[in-house]
C-alpha cells in the first residue's frame, strides 16, 4: 500500500546540478585552505580529515574525493589524462578534439617558450582553463547520452566560463606583449570556436530536456 503513495524520484535539472557542483568547490576551497593552513604538521591528514567531516567516511569513498579535488582544484590535470578512461565516441566528438588539439598546441609553445614564459601568471592561468575547460568538456560529452541531462548543462557552463576566463588570458598576453600578435591570434579563434560550440550544444541539450520533460 506504501508504494501507491510513493513520489516519483526528482529528476534534477540544471540549476539543481549547478547547486550540488557549487557545494563540491567549497568542499574543495575548504580543503586547500585546511592543506595550506596545516601544511608542516605532523598530524595534517588527521587533523584535515576531521576538519572536513571524513572521519566517518569510507576511507575509499574520501580518498577518490580527495583525488578528484586535487586532479581539478590542484592543477593536475594534463593533456594526456584527458583521454585516459574515455571511450572511441568522446575522443572523435569536433569539440573535444579541439580542446584537446589546442591543449597540445599550448603545451607545444610552452615548452618552446621556456620556464620563463610557462611561470608567468597570466600564462599559468590561461593553461588552467584550458585545464579546466578538458575537463568539463569530459564529463559533460561522456554523459551527453544519458538521463542527466541537468547534469551535462551545468558541466558545458562550467566549460563556457573557463573558455571565456581563457580568452581573458589571452586578451592580458596581448596587452603585455608576452605572445606574439599571430599566437593570440590563433589561440583566440580557436577559443570563440569552442565558446560557440559549447553555447549551440547547451540549447541543444536544453531542447532535449523540455523534450522528454517539459
Amino acid at each position: 500500500m506504501s508504494d501507491e503513495h510513493e513520489q516519483p524520484e526528482k529528476v534534477w535539472d540544471e540549476y539543481d546540478w549547478e547547486r550540488f557542483l557549487q557545494q563540491q568547490d567549497l568542499k574543495a576551497e575548504r580543503y586547500l585552505e585546511l592543506l595550506d593552513r596545516y601544511g608542516d604538521h605532523p598530524e595534517r591528514d588527521e587533523i584535515v580529515a576531521k576538519e572536513m567531516g571524513w572521519m566517518g567516511l569510507d576511507e575509499d569513498d574520501a580518498q577518490a574525493w580527495l583525488q578528484e579535488m586535487e586532479g581539478e582544484f590542484l592543477g593536475e590535470l594534463d593533456v594526456d589524462e584527458l583521454l585516459d578512461g574515455m571511450d572511441d565516441a568522446l575522443e572523435v566528438h569536433p569539440l573535444y578534439k579541439l580542446c584537446f588539439e589546442l591543449s597540445v598546441w599550448l603545451d607545444d609553445v610552452l615548452e618552446e617558450k621556456g620556464d620563463d614564459f610557462a611561470t608567468h601568471p597570466t600564462v599559468v592561468r590561461l593553461s588552467d582553463q584550458m585545464c579546466v575547460l578538458g575537463a568539463k568538456l569530459a564529463a559533460a560529452l561522456s554523459d551527453v547520452e544519458t538521463e542527466e541531462l541537468g547534469m551535462t548543462i551545468a558541466y558545458l557552463k562550467r566549460a563556457l566560463r573557463a573558455s571565456t576566463l581563457a580568452l581573458d588570458c589571452v586578451i592580458s598576453l596581448r596587452r603585455e606583449n608576452v605572445l606574439g600578435r599571430v599566437r593570440c591570434l590563433y589561440l583566440r579563434e580557436h577559443l570563440f570556436e569552442l565558446r560557440d560550440g559549447i553555447v549551440a550544444m547547451m540549447g541543444s541539450v536544453r531542447a532535449e530536456w523540455r523534450r522528454r520533460l517539459g
